[in-house]
């Protein structure tokens, strides 16, 4: 496949699929409905991906949706989230009670976001309906961008350039989450650039280390376990002090995503003769 083409062809589903994003986020609002997520555009994505695999003769296998390799991938991306939000969780408490305040978990389910939140409740359909939403959010972004977009990528570029791209193309895709906060006035522009900038990265960081995760395992299970994890204990399990809750969110959520890039890179050096070139 050209490049122009392969840049052309992730490009136009991109594009499409950011539209309906953004339609949804601004107009339909689901993930402040009680399904705590907006989840019509991932379906739409789904579809999308199961066209673009039938036009192509491919399966969702193909992409790193296979049954080789499971249950070690589920295994190594708990894991992975596992750690990585207990040492967040501990710092966001240490940099509390220096504050003065005193930290406390609840669990309880809300939208994830840095600006907005929807609160759901703890009740069991609430929960349930947060860990559906999370599989549709999974299944849809780790099989377009780590699945679908790597796959087409990497018959024109070498597998590094292909992350790059794909974990940009993730980090952008979260930019939407600052459009409702500055529509609606809570939000002005320079606060928004730089929440924007913030997704870009955050998301960025987690896409990049996914891809490498495929490429070292050869399937999507490692992120794909993780970033279910992440979404569900964003989702759900929450700091809260006198004065209010999840005040410092920034910081875990910027640390675990920063330990588990770290992680995953030294564990891809001393597994050198798997190529990530």
């Amino acid at each position: 496949m050209e490049k122009r083409r392969a840049i052309s062809i992730m490009g136009m589903m991109f594009i499409l699929l950011m539209i309906i994003r953004t339609l949804e986020i601004i107009f339909v609002k689901t993930d402040q409905t009680w399904v705590g997520e907006n989840i019509l555009h991932k379906i739409c994505c789904i579809l999308l991906i199961w066209i673009a695999l039938s036009m192509i003769k491919s399966h969702w296998s193909d992409l790193g949706f296979s049954k080789r390799g499971l249950f070690t991938g589920l295994k190594y991306g708990f894991a992975l989230g596992i750690s990585t939000f207990f040492l967040s969780y501990a710092t966001e408490f240490i940099v509390l009670s220096v504050m003065g305040k005193h930290p406390s978990l609840r669990f309880y389910i809300t939208n994830f976001s840095l600006t907005q939140t929807h609160t759901n409740g703890s009740s069991l359909l609430a929960v349930i309906v947060c860990i559906i939403g999370n599989l549709v959010n999974v299944w849809a972004e780790e099989g377009l961008f780590r699945g679908l977009f790597c796959k087409i990528g990497i018959q024109c570029y070498s597998q590094k350039t292909t992350n790059i791209i794909q974990a940009l193309l993730f980090g952008i895709w979260h930019i939407t989450n600052v459009i409702n906060p500055l529509l609606d006035g809570s939000m002005h522009i320079a606060m928004a650039v730089f929440m924007g900038t913030g997704y870009i990265l955050l998301s960025g960081i987690l896409a990049y280390e996914w891809g490498m995760c495929a490429a070292l395992s050869g399937t999507l299970w490692v992120g794909a376990s993780e970033h279910l994890f992440n979404n569900f204990i964003s989702n759900s399990l929450h700091t809260v002090t006198e004065t209010g809750a999840d005040e410092l969110m920034i910081i875990r959520i910027t640390l675990s995503n920063i330990l588990s890039l770290l992680f995953v890179l030294v564990i891809s050096q001393r597994n050198k003769h798997k190529s990530f070139q």
